[in-house]
């Protein structure tokens, strides 16, 4: 009886320590490289897709699809970069971003519709459900946020 009972508790140990490193790994591999719908901070509607991907350890943005198919043709005419003139779909938004703890940062963010580029910051949240995105020029203090959700 003494046997039994012992080991019940041994596979509830067993499984208990499984789902204790089985959490922490989870966490760990939260990643932002995904499809990503994008929202207007100022309209608050869904703008586009944006994908995010890893290229030799630091995190890119690319406009993979337009939700208003009357934008999906626009070219970004106010961009002061080797973006200006360029289909907005398919361009390159988000530059340069690196893991720095728990948040990505160090790269800029354009914003197609006034062509300012802004120091970019970003980080996961609801279980990587959800893309917080800061862009701001000097101070984080001064800048927009946008939730982007993902897909």
């Amino acid at each position: 009886m003494v046997i039994g009972v012992f080991r019940r508790f041994q596979h509830l140990g067993v499984v208990a320590t499984l789902i204790g490193f089985g959490v922490p790994l989870c966490a760990a591999d939260l990643s932002p490289v995904g499809l990503w719908q994008t929202t207007d901070d100022r309209t608050g509607k869904p703008k586009g897709i944006v994908q995010i991907y890893q290229k030799n350890g630091v995190y890119f943005g690319r406009v993979e699809s337009s939700i208003d198919p009357t934008l999906a043709k626009e070219v970004c005419t106010l961009c002061r970069d080797d973006r200006r003139n360029k289909p907005v779909v398919g361009m390159v938004v988000m530059r340069n971003m690196r893991k720095n703890g728990g948040e990505y940062d160090g790269g800029d963010i354009l914003d197609p519709d006034n062509g300012t580029v802004y120091r970019c910051r970003f980080w996961l949240e609801d279980q990587g459900k959800k893309l917080l995105v800061r862009g701001f020029i000097g101070f984080a203090i001064f800048g927009r946020s946008q939730t982007w959700v993902r897909q």
